[in-house]
């Protein structure tokens, strides 16, 4: 609307002075005495020439103005995004409302620094924690490995020199996984096949995987799943989900403790919930427990590389899905997952 009327504004203007332009030569015409058609014809020339070069003067500071000043201001600051500056900023020539276009285009660069600033800073942060979580598990291959080289090693400690690599191994095996498993959800790279499948025996066989460590644990589990439930969906995503969910449940929760996993349909909606008795969080970890390589065990004790929940909350959203958590700090943790049913 606003361009609208600063448009007819605009050609209001310009009829006006050619109006004014063209009153004052017809003036200038009949206040002359001597009709002498030459000297006329000469001091409308001159009128002219000099209302010419005052409007040329306007529109030369105008465009300075409104132009040239704004596109110099836009191209410096892309020239320092394209340098990797992004902490640049352009403000308005005008209040919020009346904006022209090059305000919009200022705005949207301003937007576009912004969001790049976050990438790079995301990409720094992704780049320290794989280079942290590579290094460990080498150093740790690199050391027992210069150990087992020692003859003089009795076979019991080889053993449990040996379970050490294999541990570490495993660790930078399943780091590397998770890294290209996330970057191919995070570029399409992976599309979705879903089909209709049994989701009660899946989340059954991806919990009984996890068998022999409950029984280590001695934890107390109890499973509310309803029969025979049957969901069209991406059936190894899910799978991703349950793995992931039920390996930080375990993880978390002490020995003698208990963890209990409900499915349910409700509705239209399925609903997954996965609650342990373990030792909780505090609302800060819970604000970041699904960015990538957070780990509210900053100390790295636990297995894991804190990709595990960033994947779940990947691979919900695309099947078109919600998680939530709710945790109390030594109380315990619940994550529910709810999916629509088609």
């Amino acid at each position: 609307m606003r361009k609208f009327k600063s448009t007819v504004m605009g050609y209001i203007f310009f009829f006006l002075t050619v109006t004014v332009l063209v009153s004052i030569s017809i003036l200038i015409y009949s206040t002359i005495q001597e009709k002498d058609t030459t000297i006329v014809a000469l001091l409308i020339l001159l009128f002219i020439a000099f209302s010419a070069l005052v409007c040329t003067v306007i529109d030369v500071i105008r465009r300075k103005v409104m132009i040239e000043n704004p596109l110099k201001e836009i191209l410096l600051v892309t020239e320092q995004m394209a340098k990797g500056n992004f902490r640049v900023l352009l403000y308005p020539n005008h209040t919020y409302g009346d904006y022209d276009e090059f305000d919009l285009i200022k705005e949207d660069l301003n937007k576009m620094a912004k969001e790049l600033s976050k990438s790079e800073v995301l990409k720094n942060d992704f780049i320290a924690n794989v280079s942290h979580e590579i290094k460990t598990p080498l150093a740790v291959i690199q050391s027992y490995a210069k150990a087992l080289a020692n003859d003089k090693l009795d076979e019991q400690t080889k053993a449990k020199y040996i379970i050490s690599l294999q541990e570490s191994c495993s660790k930078l095996s399943n780091l590397v996984t998770n890294i290209l498993k996330l970057n191919k959800l995070e570029n399409k790279k992976l599309t979705p096949e879903y089909k209709k499948f049994n989701l009660s025996e899946l989340l059954i066989s991806q919990i009984l995987q996890f068998e022999e460590i409950i029984e280590k644990k001695e934890i107390e589990l109890i499973c509310d799943i309803e029969e025979n439930l049957e969901i069209t969906s991406e059936e190894s995503y899910l799978e991703i989900v349950f793995n992931n969910l039920m390996s930080n449940a375990i993880k978390f929760t002490n020995e003698k403790g208990n963890i209990k996993v409900s499915l349910k349909k409700i509705n239209n909606e399925i609903v997954i919930s996965f609650n342990d008795s373990g030792c909780g969080m505090d609302k800060d970890t819970g604000k970041h427990i699904f960015d990538k390589f957070y780990q509210g065990d900053t100390s790295h004790s636990k297995e894991g590389n804190g990709l595990g929940l960033a994947l779940v909350k990947k691979v919900i959203e695309i099947i078109g899905g919600k998680i939530s958590v709710e945790s109390t700090l030594g109380l315990g943790t619940t994550f529910e997952i709810v999916i629509k049913e088609n």
